[in-house]
């Protein structure tokens, strides 16, 4: 199934030195053949084959049984899901007999965190294995229409949260029947997602993300040193700052981690990275290392409330929990304006598109699509979206792009056999009946004119993520957080820099106002927000 560059990559064989750091941890077991070291939709350990053979097997026991792969001696077992806290997504079964040394989760972590090359070793390993088996679309199994919001929903979610899985559409799979008569499903229920035995009718993100083991029970304890909500760059940055300089910290995130960057399918001007990384492979690695130093990373989870109680922040969580912290970084950031269109609702997430993945880009199916914003965020949708597509038209209401975009973007936009910019022209209505058949954009001097569009992607700048605040801190005309010298001194002094109007809760990224919206000035705010939660605890205890 996987070449064989692939797999010197993803799956290593350990050295004799590298084995004798692991048998320092765990223990070591014997299984029969047909043993399960562990089974799908269970949580599990990390596994080293001493000896025998062991194959990863998707679907273990129904008629969709598939291999992924065997292990021989040497080899480890997981993915990036171990680290991650989630489920195993598929079933280990003992070919042979076998020794395997099973070691904990948490000494894993251990040993990741003092054994630096092991460590890099076992990362990227797992970090590679989670990209093949997306490339090889396995994993849960969505059900839907094209034409869905909620299929579009469920898409974007797995897509965001790098969740292996395929999609399956019900107006083109002729099979699709027979398929979802053996879970007993009729089309009109989808979407739905199959996953071993398990079938989910249209889940909330919530749901599926339980049933996937995403959220693990006891989410998480009362009490932290430090609560970073939102896992964009800063926010993720924060943790593994936090966590890697002893404070305990928990990481709330509403949708994805990654954030808006995660959408990201090309960032090129990110420092230490020549050849570019897509924002979901910064956010995958920058998880692995927040988890590496024992951050707790809650993903879907969302903050309705922030409060103050005896000294401390009280975080409000959606589901009627909470937890207190010391000290808090907001790193919310900030959502994609919507277009002042008529039957707009109509078409999200059924033809209007606030990110360009590779599920959008599937879902596009080779048609002609439209790009409307000026920005870096539309350029790189536009850049990817005209090697999936047959035709890109690039919408702005600027006269040029040399305001608002990268000087390595515009040239490549401008070198793209099937990017068309059109200048000085806005979308003024959305056409189609069962989905986006269509637009009408107006040129300043030429008037209005129809594009065949059957998508449409909206970059248009962002609204800062602050509504569930309520007043907790104080914000600037656009909704964006104040810190710093911006705000007036107290009995106590000044702010501190990225300090919000509350002691003890700082602002970091997008959603602070006056910020740079790069991911490398966010990355910068995250790690000093948490030199300057130091320096806040610190103060608070003279």
């Amino acid at each position: 199934m996987f070449s064989e560059d692939e797999r010197s990559a993803a799956f290593p064989e350990l050295t004799d030195a590298q084995l004798a750091v692991l048998l320092r941890f765990g223990e070591e077991r014997e299984y029969a053949a047909g043993d399960i070291v562990f089974r799908q939709g269970e949580s599990y350990d990390f596994a080293v084959i001493l000896s025998g053979r062991v194959a990863v097997v998707e679907n273990l026991g129904a008629e969709n049984e598939r291999v992924v792969v065997e292990h021989g001696p040497r080899r480890f077992l997981g993915e990036y899901s171990l680290i991650a806290g989630g489920a195993a997504l598929f079933s280990s079964v003992v070919r042979e007999p076998s020794r395997i040394r099973v070691i904990p989760v948490d000494d894993l972590k251990q040993l990741i965190a003092n054994e630096p090359i092991l460590s890099d070793l076992i990362l990227s390993a797992f970090l590679r294995r989670r990209a093949l088996l997306i490339g090889q679309r396995l994993g849960p199994k969505i059900v839907g229409s094209h034409f869905s919001a909620d299929t579009h929903r469920l898409l974007e979610w797995a897509a965001r949260n790098r969740l292996p899985h395929s999609w399956i559409d019900v107006e083109r799979d002729p099979s699709v029947e027979e398929m979802l008569r053996v879970f007993g499903v009729s089309v009109d229920e989808t979407p739905v997602v199959l996953w071993g035995d398990r079938v989910l009718r249209n889940p909330s993100e919530q749901e599926l993300a339980r049933a996937l083991g995403f959220v693990p029970s006891g989410e998480h304890d009362d009490h932290y040193d430090l609560v970073v909500i939102g896992a964009g760059p800063a926010g993720l940055a924060a943790s593994v700052y936090g966590a890697s300089e002893g404070l305990t910290t928990l990481t709330l995130e509403g949708v994805a981690v990654g954030g808006q960057a995660g959408t990201s399918t090309r960032i090129e001007n990110y420092l230490g990275f020549p050849a570019g990384l897509s924002g979901a492979e910064l956010a995958a690695r920058a998880a692995v290392q927040a988890e590496k130093f024992s951050a707790r990373i809650t993903s879907p989870c969302r903050v309705v409330r922030l409060e103050s109680r005896e000294g401390l922040s009280i975080i409000g969580i959606s589901d009627g929990d909470e937890v207190s912290a010391r000290a808090v970084v907001i790193a919310t950031g900030a959502r994609y304006r919507r277009l002042a269109l008529d039957r707009l609702d109509e078409y999200e997430g059924n033809g209007v598109y606030y990110a360009a993945t590779q599920v959008e880009a599937t879902m596009c199916g080779g048609d002609a699509v439209a790009v409307v914003g000026g920005g870096n965020s539309a350029g790189q949708a536009a850049v990817f979206l005209a090697e999936h597509t047959r035709h890109v038209w690039l919408i702005i209401r600027r006269a040029e792009l040399g305001e608002t975009m990268s000087r390595y973007l515009i040239d490549e936009i401008a070198r793209h056999k099937r990017i068309e910019l059109l200048t000085e022209t806005e979308v003024v209505a959305l056409h189609g009946d069962a989905g986006l058949d269509g637009i009408t954009v107006e040129h300043k001097r030429d008037g209005a004119h129809d594009l065949d569009a059957r998508a449409l992607f909206v970059f248009i700048g962002a609204d800062p993520h602050t509504d569930w605040l309520d007043g907790a801190v104080e914000l600037d005309e656009a909704g964006f957080i104040l810190t710093g010298r911006d705000l007036p001194s107290t009995n106590g002094g000044p702010p501190l820099p990225l300090e919000t109007s509350r002691p003890g809760v700082f602002a970091a990224g997008d959603v602070r106002s006056g910020s740079i919206k790069r991911v490398a000035s966010a990355v910068g705010e995250g790690s000093m927000a948490v030199r300057l939660v130091h320096d806040h605890l610190a103060r608070s205890i003279l």
